[in-house]
């Protein structure tokens, strides 16, 4: 399997973070805020909780009784031993996302409830089509600066394929204004989600591409008062180790009520196509 993440480069980078006097943990006190809000939905108490996260503090502060779990590629997580597992804000640096995704529903009890979030595709996409600009027509070539997220219709389908029932896939974008691409950068540093990509380029950048992404970036996507906006897409992705107390999908052809006359509308009967009885 080709590896799109370096673990060491991401583990360095999440430690560099953590240790700056003040972390730019904005995102992830966010996502924290909306699981509570979530859970406080579901009508049931969880008693054996897992969270997979990379920043462990922050999570077992929020949930003292929980078992953390660092995110690497084979989780610690017994089967079947949770009714409540988190993926917090680190499934989009998984090399396997499914594989993810799996695991997390075999350590679920069966009707036991998955949520995770993770970035979106829309995360930073002011930041990575400036500096694709400016270093094809600095250099005449292109790396990878920023991380290729999963976008929301095919994170429901990962669900899916990872034996969850009941899949949901949601979110929401937050804008952020900053006062130019350096703050930016120097903010995504202090969130530990700067560039682990495995195949980033190793050797220094030219400072033209910087200057010039750097303008094209304020031309492009102003703010208010002189700054720029960026975008962090997070998505949630919901579902339940399956049960046979759950709600299951009706038969097809199996309906009692026609959908016309539910409302109340006339029902138009196509004409068959070619190939068709």
């Amino acid at each position: 399997m080709q590896m799109l993440t370096d673990p060491l480069a991401l583990a360095r980078n999440r430690a560099r973070a953590l240790a700056q006097p003040s972390p730019a943990l904005f995102l992830h006190e966010d996502v924290l805020d909306e699981v509570k809000e979530r859970l406080t939905e579901v009508n049931r108490s969880f008693t054996r909780v897992a969270i997979v996260t990379g920043f462990p503090d922050l999570w077992r502060a929020a949930f003292p009784q929980a078992q953390i779990v660092a995110d690497s590629d084979v989780l610690t997580l017994e089967p079947q031993a949770h009714d409540l597992v988190i993926h917090a804000m680190a499934l989009h640096w998984a090399n396997d996302p499914v594989g993810q995704l799996i695991q997390c529903q075999r350590a679920l009890q069966p009707d036991g409830l998955f949520i995770a979030a993770l970035l979106g595709g829309q995360t930073l996409h002011e930041l990575r089509a400036c500096l694709a600009e400016a270093e094809a027509a600095v250099t005449g070539g292109l790396s990878p600066r920023v991380l290729p997220m999963a976008e929301i219709r095919d994170l429901g389908g990962l669900l899916q394929r990872a034996g969850f029932a009941l899949p949901v896939a949601d979110g929401f974008t937050r804008k952020a204004h900053y006062r130019d691409m350096f703050h930016l950068m120097q903010d995504l540093r202090a969130m530990g989600e700067g560039n682990a990509l495995a195949a980033r380029l190793r050797r220094p950048t030219a400072r033209a591409v910087f200057a010039q992404a750097a303008q094209s970036y304020a031309t492009a996507y102003p703010a208010p008062q002189g700054r720029i906006t960026a975008s962090f897409e997070t998505i949630f992705l919901t579902g339940w180790a399956p049960h046979e107390t759950q709600q299951k999908p009706l038969r097809p052809g199996s309906a009692a009520q026609r959908l016309a006359d539910a409302l109340g509308a006339p029902e138009i009967t196509l004409p068959a196509t070619k190939g068709e009885g």
